[in-house]
C-alpha cells in the first residue's frame, strides 16, 4: 500500500499551483514574514555585559561563573573562564531550569519566580529573573556563601535589568 500526500501537503499545493499556471492565473504572491535576528537587541553591548558578569564573579568568592541569557536559552554575555560552548550550553539549561519553575509557579498558584536553585555535589546553580525575557545564571562551588551571592546577583539585576529585553523569538513574524 503506497503512501498518499494529504490534500493540503505539499504535493497538494504544487498541483494547485500548477492548476491555476495552466488555467492563466497568476502565481499565488508569497505572504512576507518578517524574519528577526538572531542577535538580541539590548541597550548593553556583549562586552558590557561580560565586563559586568566579571565584575560579578570578583566580588562573590567562590562564584565561579556567571551567564547572562534570554528566556528562550540564548547567552547574551558570559564571565571570563568561561568557554563559548559552556556558556551556551549553561544559558540553555538555565533557561530550561527557569522555565520548569515557572510552570511549577503558575500551576500552584504560587506567582513569579524570582529565583532558582539547584544544589550539586560539587556547587550550586542559581537562576534569576534580570528583565523582560532575561535571566541571570551563576555557578558556585559547593563553599559559597549563597546570601552573599544571592545579594550580588540581585544587586546586578538592579543594575542592568531594566536596561535588558529579550522578546522571545517568533516564526514567521507571528
Amino acid at each position: 500500500m503506497g503512501a498518499r500526500s494529504a490534500p493540503g501537503g505539499s504535493a497538494g499545493r504544487a498541483a494547485r499551483r500548477r492548476s491555476a499556471a495552466a488555467a492563466g492565473a497568476p502565481p499565488p504572491t508569497p505572504v512576507p514574514t518578517r524574519r528577526r535576528a538572531s542577535v538580541i537587541a539590548t541597550t548593553h553591548r556583549a562586552g558590557e555585559l561580560n565586563w559586568l558578569l566579571d565584575e560579578l564573579v570578583q566580588r562573590a568568592p567562590e562564584l565561579r561563573f556567571a551567564v547572562m541569557l534570554s528566556a528562550d536559552g540564548l547567552a547574551m554575555g558570559t564571565s571570563a573562564g568561561l568557554a563559548r560552548e559552556d556558556g551556551e550550553h549553561l544559558a540553555a539549561v538555565a533557561s530550561g531550569f527557569h522555565s520548569l519553575a515557572k510552570g511549577a509557579g503558575r500551576h500552584f498558584g504560587a506567582g513569579e519566580v524570582r529565583q532558582t536553585m539547584v544544589e550539586l555535589e560539587g556547587g550550586y546553580l542559581l537562576v534569576a529573573a534580570a528583565g523582560e525575557g532575561t535571566c541571570l545564571a551563576v555557578f558556585t562551588t559547593a563553599r559559597a556563601d549563597l546570601g552573599l551571592v544571592a545579594y550580588e546577583m540581585a544587586r546586578l539585576v538592579r543594575r542592568v535589568g531594566e536596561h535588558l529585553s529579550a522578546p522571545p523569538r517568533t516564526v514567521g513574524g507571528r
